[in-house]
């Protein structure tokens, strides 16, 4: 499972052109389920989003999390994330899990990340079109 993170001032998720999911302060989290992930991966992967230290403290180090910093998550499916771009000029998504064991952990990551902190979500497998403004910007790539 991977989550590319993004720290934000805002970012919402457009599909159809109507908002679907938005945020200020925080995270958006792009989330790629490959073969073999389950709920353990999942938990595990949250639990690193959720404890990251992105967030600048009062000296301006990157020493807090997003709780910490009273910050929100935007939670947007993102297949490509699992792409294998070694060799040609064109990705192979024969990493990614198949759509419907991919959306069933995609709401299982947000459902259990909407007990523990604000949460807004994009649309599984629709086309989405995300706005951010990255904050640094600050972007890690997270994988378990």
């Amino acid at each position: 499972m991977i989550a590319l993170i993004q720290r934000v001032k805002h970012a919402h998720v457009r599909v159809d052109e109507q908002i679907v999911g938005e945020i200020q302060h925080g995270l958006l989290v792009l989330l790629g389920v490959e073969h073999g992930d389950n709920h353990a991966k999942a938990d595990r992967l949250l639990q690193r989003v959720l404890n990251y230290r992105v967030f600048s403290d009062e000296a301006g180090k990157m020493n807090w999390n997003v709780e910490q910093a009273n910050g929100a998550l935007l939670i947007v499916s993102q297949f490509t994330l699992a792409a294998d771009t070694n060799s040609g000029n064109r990705p192979s998504f024969s990493s990614a899990a198949k759509p419907d064991e991919a959306a069933a952990l995609y709401d299982y990551f947000c459902q259990q990340a909407a007990c523990k902190i604000h949460t807004q979500t994009g649309q599984f497998a629709a086309d989405m079109q995300v706005s951010l403004q990255n904050d640094g910007p600050v972007t890690f790539w997270l994988q378990v």
